[in-house]
């Protein structure tokens, strides 16, 4: 029952994902990291293990297209509809140190992707070499949190303490066995549905495994916006993003046969135009006086309904699918960027002539 596969899936996915960023986390704080930084890395390097565990298991299972759709529709799930569903529950103020250098290396990352992309094919090269910035990125960004804390120290873990702290390392690897369980579990059924429908492996990855791999980030931005930290809100997000980027897509290329991951020409034309675009949206709506209001994120989850109805027509061939792609592309998207830009030159006015 493929049905029952993905349900169940997606549930120790979920479930895996909170035992290992709760474990994470706690150790985390013991070093002294701000909430930001846990944000940028602990939680969203737990919360996007599933994309990884389904990426690099669909990669070796020979499913190239669940592991690229899997990450570069996360990486839109992300943005469109956690980030704003975020903002809609509660205006998510950002901090600054958050637009002046993680999202543009978001920008980044998802630029390096689309130029790797190019030549048609991820392969092991490629997957070497963005797991390479994976890794400098997060020594630099764990670097750069400790010295911002200067005399933030370790806490002891001697002693009657020491036990706890096999406790969180025990749930860290409870949560990862869960994880790969869920992950197996989600390949199997969406590929079964995916034969069974007759839609390609490509959407599947794209819209059922990219939203189910993506809960973690959705429910852990949702608490946060409730709870008002807004560090792990966006910081989950962004990280996320990175992550997948880099690590996923990294891992998932290594994982590839000598063909590697094929990159279809629909993908270099649409999906991944949509990934940076998103991206790049972030930077004008960051800058409106740093922060993420309802209207924006109402934009951003219109933008995601959009793009799933592209997606459908695509694969029905409906008539209508190249309209749709064309006002997105050469309406919506131009529209929105120049409203938040003129929005982003008033409010760093308005900032000026207040400083005068």
């Amino acid at each position: 029952m493929p049905v029952l596969q993905v349900v169940l899936g997606i549930g120790l996915l979920t479930v895996g994902a909170d035992l290992l960023v709760r474990g994470a986390a706690a150790l985390a704080t013991r070093l002294g990291l701000s909430p930001l930084v846990i944000g940028l890395t602990v939680v969203a390097f737990g919360t996007s293990m599933p994309e990884v565990s389904v990426s690099i298991g669909s990669a070796l299972a020979g499913q190239g297209g669940v592991a690229l759709g899997n990450a570069l529709g996360s990486n839109i799930f992300n943005i469109l509809v956690v980030l704003g569903g975020s903002a809609i529950i509660r205006p998510l103020l950002v901090d600054r140190h958050l637009v002046r250098l993680d999202v543009p290396i978001m920008i980044g990352t998802a630029v390096l992707v689309f130029v790797l992309g190019l030549n048609g094919v991820l392969g092991r090269g490629e997957g070497v070499f963005l797991l390479a910035l994976g890794a400098a990125y997060t020594v630099l960004l764990v670097r750069a949190g400790l010295k911002a804390n200067g005399t933030a120290e370790p806490e002891a873990v001697e002693g009657s303490e020491r036990p706890h702290t096999l406790m969180q390392l025990a749930w860290l690897g409870f949560g990862l066995a869960l994880l790969v369980g869920g992950a197996r579990l989600l390949v199997d059924g969406s590929e079964t549905a995916a034969r069974a429908l007759g839609v390609s492996e490509l959407v599947i990855g794209l819209t059922v495994v990219a939203a189910g791999t993506s809960l973690p980030e959705l429910a852990t931005s949702f608490v946060a916006a409730f709870r008002g930290e807004r560090d792990i809100a966006v910081g989950n997000v962004v990280g996320s993003n990175i992550f997948n980027s880099l690590v996923v897509l990294g891992a998932a290329g290594l994982a590839s046969g000598s063909d590697g991951i094929a990159v279809p020409l629909g993908v270099l034309t649409f999906d991944m135009p949509l990934m940076l675009a998103s991206s790049v949206a972030c930077l004008p709506i960051f800058f409106t006086g740093w922060t993420i209001s309802r209207w924006e994120g109402w934009v951003f989850l219109a933008y995601y309904f959009i793009y799933l109805s592209y997606l459908v027509m695509y694969h029905t061939q409906h008539g209508a699918q190249d309209l749709v792609r064309a006002g997105l592309f050469f309406f919506a998207l131009p529209l929105t960027a120049l409203t938040l830009s003129v929005l982003a030159v008033r409010e760093f006015k308005r900032r000026r002539t207040g400083q005068a």
